[in-house]
């Protein structure tokens, strides 16, 4: 070891960066590199999203259109097929209830189930569901099941 090789202890040093607005001396002073006038010199600046220098932005060139339904009710779809499956698969044997779907992760704990009529259905089965699609409750019945409405 000589002092050609010497170097501090990892981590010990850090780099502090420019001081930046401490007197001309410092040789960054002045406009503490921000240039001359206009926004970005000011302190408290930050951009807007979507900001196009001053043009008119996107998203207010851009015309509104459409409605949204406030009182819009959402069901979250299952198909006969589905529940024909999972009696294949022996996830269920011979009611279906919202515990059963929620289990089996094809709801969420929230969402409002509606039975709707793609594919057959073999299996006797008791279903609960919200909503019932006429398909779906007339091959419920003539599988030799029940189609119970919550």
């Amino acid at each position: 070891m000589d002092l050609s090789n010497l170097k501090p202890a990892e981590g010990s040093v850090k780099n502090q960066g420019k001081r930046i607005g401490r007197g001309q001396g410092s040789g960054k002073g002045g406009t503490a590199t921000r240039g001359h006038k206009g926004a970005k010199s000011r302190s408290g600046y930050s951009k807007k999203l979507g900001f196009e220098g001053g043009q008119m932005p996107l998203q207010r060139r851009v015309p509104k259109f459409g409605f949204t339904n406030i009182n819009r009710v959402e069901y979250q779809g299952i198909n006969l097929d589905t529940l024909q499956e999972m009696v294949n698969d022996k996830k269920i044997k011979d009611t279906v209830d919202f515990e059963t779907l929620f289990t089996n992760r094809l709801v969420d704990k929230n969402d409002l189930v509606k039975i709707m009529g793609r594919g057959e259905l073999k299996a006797k089965l008791k279903v609960s569901a919200h909503k019932f699609t006429a398909s779906a409750k007339a091959a419920i019945e003539a599988a030799g099941g029940e189609a119970v409405t919550i």
